[in-house]
């Protein structure tokens, strides 16, 4: 009798077929997922870093540190004011004789903003000047602007009053904006009457879209004295 041998040849039977497809399945799902969730993220994190609040507080912290660095800290050339209605007067301390913190929710600095004479062979600034121009920060109705303008005569009359608003140049830094619960959005540590050449912000932007608050927290060194 011949006996005839059956010949296999080499595949996948149907379990390891079932199988196999299984684990392709998970592993696309795995992908799949991981793939939505970076996207997700990535969306998630543009839209934080790019929302009107985001925006805003780049605006505020660059426009007053920028500013402060350069202004004049000699007494009386930076001044943080309290607003009522349209009138600002100067934030003075109830107890001058001892370090004290003072807020408002207007500061006013004044810089020198001009051209060096070229006329001199030194290009030497006029120092006889304490300042040519001024910014003056302030909270109207919800927004943080900002007034640029010639130094004399200032933003605010000296001893305060209604801000100066001839040949100003206007800038809203910010939307939706407020201080803190009984505190001003400016302050600064006075002494005798003189601040001591550090301001400080801390304003809350609130997002329009989304309502989330954003606390905006910096600070401006004065470096510049004159005169001695």
């Amino acid at each position: 009798m011949r006996c005839n041998k059956r010949k296999f040849r080499p595949g996948f039977n149907l379990i390891e077929l079932i199988i196999a497809m299984a684990i392709s399945a998970i592993l696309a799902l795995v992908v799949g997922v991981l793939m939505v969730s970076g996207v997700n993220a990535w969306r998630q994190t543009y839209e934080k870093a790019h929302r009107q609040s985001e925006e805003d507080a780049t605006a505020v912290t660059a426009a007053f540190g920028g500013i402060g660095r350069k202004s004049n800290r000699a007494n009386g050339m930076y001044i943080i004011y309290t607003i009522s209605g349209s009138t600002f007067t100067p934030a003075v301390s109830a107890t001058p004789a001892v370090d004290t913190t003072v807020s408002g929710n207007a500061v006013e600095f004044r810089y020198w903003d001009v051209e060096l004479d070229t006329d001199d062979t030194h290009s030497l600034m006029d120092t006889t000047k304490k300042a040519t121009a001024y910014a003056l920060f302030y909270l109207n109705s919800g927004q943080l602007k900002v007034d640029y303008g010639p130094y004399p005569p200032g933003g605010v009359p000296t001893g305060g009053g209604i801000r100066n608003t001839s040949g100003v140049k206007t800038i809203v830094l910010a939307g939706n904006a407020s201080a803190g619960a009984g505190i001003g959005i400016f302050s600064h540590t006075s002494l005798s009457g003189a601040g001591k050449g550090c301001v400080r912000m801390n304003v809350i932007l609130t997002d329009p879209d989304s309502g989330e608050q954003n606390r905006v927290m910096t600070s401006a060194l004065l470096r510049n004295i004159w005169p001695q």
